[in-house]
């Protein structure tokens, strides 16, 4: 299936560190993603997974049982998608370090992002997580152990009194901590191979890089989300990755989540230009440079920012991103071929914005969010920003005062009420296909950002005219 693409393992990410899909939603849109093209998915579990024992406490409340995991990937194999677990073991490491009974594993105190790299115990830490993973995935040929955006590395007490010593320096510290994880990795599941994001590795020098085991124990994923993405500077980067002795190395596009931590709607065109950098990257560097590329869709930039693009909606981009791969572009056969997938006739690739969105698994809920997201908030700032009625008799000057021309109450009541009974019935249709994909604390939080914000000013609107409709007692301080 894979045609002409340079790239021989095509994973779809799936971040689960937000919005996580139930797994009966995972069982239907896994035939797409290997209809698409897709050969494997890297799972990013944080806290979904089902830890035991003392990791007990890292479990989400509607964490993924074991038997859910085997479930997860028994869908997988029927569509030929080989899963990779994605454990974070040193940055992005906040929902570990947020616990009060872990927190003194912190590089610095104050900050729950990056693991301690000098204690005993964050090792041993990491090591039972990897261990707990592996147990449910036995077989996996790759284990990503993360290690991006190891922030403040080299600030904390332990690091400061290590790094005065001659000749320590903060790339050594990055460089013993990767070996150390992955060194664990070699010798308790030995025919597993751990993959590292690779922006910490980009700025060591090549001679330091090979002086040291990493390239000998992992294959580093080269990340980069942008539609500008410099071919040359990244063409460079993987030559002094394998002059430094890494045999295999790994790309990193995204399909959604890469735009802006709060995006709602996913800008396909973005994305598509993303992967056709990405194909110049592979035809510019040997053909047995590159593993595979990781699809990333990004579900929160880290463990407490809000939700970006959920799963569903960026299906159609994961589409174009996907197909653009295996045929080396997006010419009008393959926009067609896309939209045959989605069962859409419509597909826009610089706005993608029908009202029919398809009728792949989870449209639905693309087609209502679309819709809140373009059109909820301007409704009602149109109504209460711009009516000249609500402007010029019911401003808040009046609002505060509950004073209002009677009159004006015929104009602006039956708007209100008709504006807030068209959304309430959208929302509930939203928010029950969202309950068919998500758990309940996710749908929650998508509407409460998203939803509910606009809903309450019409409500609090509505309010405000009834009070002001109401008998006065003391009418003296009317404007």
């Amino acid at each position: 299936m894979s045609g002409c693409s340079p790239f021989k393992m095509r994973l779809v990410h799936l971040d689960l560190k937000g919005a996580p899909p139930r797994v009966c939603y995972l069982s239907e849109i896994f035939p797409l993603f290997h209809a698409l093209g897709a050969n494997g998915l890297l799972i990013e579990y944080e806290d979904m997974f089902p830890y035991e024992g003392h990791l007990r406490l890292l479990r989400a409340k509607h964490a993924y049982s074991p038997s859910e995991i085997k479930e997860i990937l028994h869908q997988a194999t029927l569509n030929e998608l080989e899963v990779i677990p994605l454990v974070q073991t040193f940055g992005h490491m906040e929902f570990v370090l947020k616990h009060e009974a872990l927190a003194h594993l912190r590089e610095v105190a104050l900050f729950p992002n990056t693991l301690n790299p000098h204690k005993a115990e964050s090792l041993a830490l990491v090591g039972a997580m990897i261990d707990q993973v592996m147990a449910l995935h036995p077989g996996a040929r790759w284990l990503h152990i993360g290690c991006d955006e190891v922030y403040y590395l080299g600030e904390g007490e332990d690091s400061r009194q290590w790094l005065q010593q001659e000749p320590n320096t903060r790339a050594e510290l990055c460089l013993s901590y990767m070996e150390a994880v992955a060194s664990h990795v070699q010798a308790q599941h030995p025919t597993t191979t751990p993959l590292v994001w690779d922006d910490m590795l980009r700025d060591i020098p090549e001679d330091q890089l090979s002086a040291s085991r990493v390239p000998q124990l992992v294959e580093p994923v080269l990340w980069d989300y942008g539609a500008d993405l410099d071919v040359h500077s990244k063409a460079l980067l993987m030559e002094k990755y394998r002059k430094s002795g890494f045999s295999w190395l790994w790309a990193a596009s995204a399909f959604k989540g890469a735009t802006g931590a709060s995006q709602a709607l996913t800008p396909i065109e973005h994305h598509l230009r993303n992967h056709m950098q990405w194909l110049q990257v592979a035809g510019s560097v040997p053909a047995d440079t590159l593993q595979g590329i990781v699809l990333t869709g990004w579900q929160r930039y880290d463990h407490f920012s809000v939700l970006c693009e959920l799963l569903p909606v960026g299906i159609p981009s994961l589409a174009v991103c996907l197909q653009v791969l295996l045929h080396g572009g997006f010419a009008e056969n393959v926009k067609a071929r896309v939209e045959n997938f989605l069962g859409t006739s419509s597909l826009e690739a610089t706005d993608f914005r029908s009202e029919r969105a398809g009728s792949f698994p989870g449209s639905d809920v693309l087609n209502l969010v679309t819709q809140v997201s373009l059109h909820l908030c301007s409704s009602v700032d149109a109504l209460l920003e711009r009516d000249r009625y609500v402007t010029g008799w019911f401003s808040p000057y009046h609002r505060r005062r509950k004073f209002i021309h009677p009159v004006m109450i015929q104009h602006i009541q039956p708007q209100a009420h008709s504006l807030l009974a068209r959304w309430s019935v959208l929302v509930g249709e939203l928010e029950a296909a969202l309950q068919r994909v998500f758990y309940p604390d996710a749908v929650e939080e998508w509407l409460e950002e998203n939803v509910r914000p606009s809903l309450r000013r019409l409500q609090a609107l509505l309010q405000d005219l009834g009070e002001a409709a109401g008998p006065r007692p003391d009418s003296s301080q009317d404007p």
